[in-house]
């Protein structure tokens, strides 16, 4: 004999994933597709309606009744030539049976049901046994409990649905293969047993002839039966981080999970990046991804992680956002000037953009050269940055130390760069391969002068029982000064400092908007980055293919990732008030070179203003 305790464990349960605003985005489940709702929510019309034809006696009865036992068994003897026979098992009985026996047909599984349904109503209460069943018993292929049923088959939760629409769903245990309501036939058998529901309703006194009849008249619509999944990408790995966070056998344990995702966002994040890739094409670009972070709590408000989740002409299922590894070109430079900032570097020193070359004993020459093949002399660190020139970038990490860049980007939230014998000078233009979630996570800390929010897509988790068992709370953590972060920001928004490589036009500029951007494309033309934030909101793009076979042409603020860059940023940022960083205590800004450059207010400094081609001067 199985445990009678086993019954307070609870069944198979779907796990449902939710946007913010409370709209379902996917429910994930093995083999029973189940939602477990309280009695109180059980309409009182479908309890009358099940009773009513599944077990008249249910409040009289204490597991089993001899009464029906004998008039199924009259039933049987006397149309004996009928498939389908009538078992004369009470509600007690069929939840016995469907939590701890099989289907058999033996004496013995039948003793065993009786003495299991005796045992159970002295545990239960006929309400518990009650509420056990409408959330226990099949109503059609994956279909279990009534709370799912109601919501497959109608689109609606249980506690919404008419007296129709109860007869309805209390006909389905019966025979939930043959009345599953997917087919025609199936529809045409379920509604025949429905109207015997109605009819024994009556009999029962339950509801009056006239309701029942009009009940009869109502026509039953069903919803299509697909699998309907909304922002795919990210219930995937919402459903990686919840294991993560502990909870295992997702599939099966019934949580509610609400996400930081806002639907209507990402909808139209998925329609940009499908519309710019599909405007793409003759450039070679197949592929597209993008994030959209709320950088002051860490929640992710969008996640494509490409142009389509079903696309056949691409791996549209592989998530290029959170498992894609690619290189992510002058995109990553950023790192590199932050770092050479805290070693006592300024924005306003100059550096020479001329030809180099480095010899690594045991490797080939290392050139660097600029993305447009011509060099501008000397120049302020924030042209070279803002401009992406090449040259400058490899000068500067010669000086920082790829070791120490490795240090900074792993504690900013760049985690795959482990293996760091595989690493030259050439990480200062990208060789290191990032996905794009840890690249926006390391760039939010920009976004927030200097201190890193931790992504995290979950904000509430609740058990099967409603029960909050997870509640996000916002993880900080210093990682650098403000200033440091600040004058970053503030050469990748001044679009006078990259005008002489994209021009004063290009769309990295949102005109009466603070917006740093950063672009970046592989020398190969592999992979084209945009990603850009402001102090509330940033948003990361890539364009590319999935097997890395290079793009024939993209140039970085006007075509490739920059367009879906610009329409999602601007979504994002047209109807807000035009937020600007706070300036971090001791910084001024001060004529220098014939424009103004923040400096700092306590230190006597001797400017070197750009000039011919010369060596680079020794910092002040």
């Amino acid at each position: 004999m199985p445990n009678i305790n086993e019954i307070y464990n609870p069944p198979k349960l779907s796990t449902r994933i939710y946007d913010r605003q409370g709209q379902l985005l996917y429910k994930f489940h093995d083999d029973e597709n189940r939602i477990w709702v309280p009695f109180e929510q059980i309409p009182e019309n479908l309890v009358t309606a099940t009773i009513a034809v599944e077990d008249k006696e249910f409040y009289q009865h204490h597991g089993f009744s001899l009464r029906g036992m004998v008039k199924a068994a009259i039933y049987n003897f006397k149309n004996n030539g009928e498939k389908k026979l009538r078992g004369g098992s009470t509600i007690t009985q069929q939840l016995v049976k469907n939590v701890f026996l099989t289907n058999e047909k033996s004496v013995t599984r039948k003793i065993k049901e009786m003495l299991l349904s005796i045992m159970l109503e002295l545990k239960l209460s006929k309400e518990e046994i009650l509420e056990r069943y409408f959330n226990q018993v099949p109503y059609g292929g994956n279909v279990y409990g009534a709370a799912e049923a109601s919501w497959r088959y109608f689109g609606k939760k249980v506690e919404e649905i008419d007296l129709a629409e109860a007869a309805f769903l209390a006909g389905l245990p019966a025979a939930p293969g043959s009345y599953s309501p997917f087919t025609a036939e199936g529809l045409r058998l379920a509604k025949i047993r429905q109207e015997h529901v109605l009819d024994e309703m009556v009999s029962n006194g339950s509801i009056s002839q006239k309701e029942a009849e009009v009940s009869k008249k109502v026509v039953i619509k069903i919803k299509e039966d697909k699998k309907d999944i909304k922002a795919a990408h990210f219930v995937f790995y919402v459903k990686n981080y919840l294991e993560k966070l502990g909870f295992s056998d997702v599939n099966r344990k019934g949580l509610e999970v609400k996400t930081s995702l806002d639907l209507e966002t990402q909808q139209e994040l998925e329609k940009i990046v499908k519309e710019e890739v599909d405007k793409t094409q003759r450039l070679r670009i197949s592929n597209g991804a993008g994030v959209i972070i709320d950088v002051e709590n860490g929640d992710i408000l969008a996640l494509v992680g490409s142009k389509d989740y079903f696309a056949k002409d691409i791996d549209g299922k592989f998530d290029l956002v959170t498992q894609g590894l690619r290189q992510p070109g002058s995109a990553i430079k950023p790192i590199n000037y932050l770092l050479a900032l805290q070693r006592g570097r300024n924005l306003w020193e100059l550096i020479d953009d001329s030809p180099v070359t480095y010899y690594v004993p045991g490797q080939k020459p290392y050139s660097p050269q600029n993305y447009t093949g011509k060099y501008l002399g000397r120049v302020t660190l924030r042209t070279a940055l803002a401009s992406s020139l090449n040259v400058p970038s490899v000068k500067l990490l010669d000086e920082n130390g790829v070791d120490n860049m490795i240090n900074l980007a792993k504690r900013m939230g760049i985690t795959t760069w482990e293996e760091r014998s595989r690493f030259g000078l050439s990480l200062a233009l990208g060789a290191g391969e990032v996905r794009m979630i840890e690249l926006a996570q390391a760039y939010s800390t920009f976004a927030t002068l200097g201190e890193k929010i931790r992504l995290n897509p979950i904000l509430e988790v609740k058990n099967y029982l409603g029960e909050v068992v997870y509640q996000k709370k916002t993880e900080k953590e210093k990682i650098f000064g403000e200033r440091e972060a600040f004058l970053i920001n503030e050469a990748l928004s001044d679009n006078q400092a990259r005008s002489p490589i994209f021009g004063s036009n290009s769309l990295l500029n949102i005109k009466g908007k603070k917006v740093a951007v950063k672009t970046g494309t592989t020398n190969n033309l592999k992979d084209n980055w945009c990603i850009g934030w402001t102090p509330e909101i940033l948003v990361a793009t890539w364009v590319g293919n999935n097997d890395s076979s290079p793009m024939s042409w993209v140039a970085s603020g006007i075509s490739g990732a920059t367009p879906i860059w610009n329409r999602a940023m601007r979504m994002m940022i047209d109807e807000r008030e035009n937020k600007v960083w706070e300036v971090p205590e001791g910084l001024v800004l001060k004529d220098a070179c014939g424009k103004k450059e923040w400096l700092d207010e306590n230190k006597e400094l001797r400017i070197h203003c750009p000039g011919p081609l010369s060596p680079t001067p020794p910092p002040v």
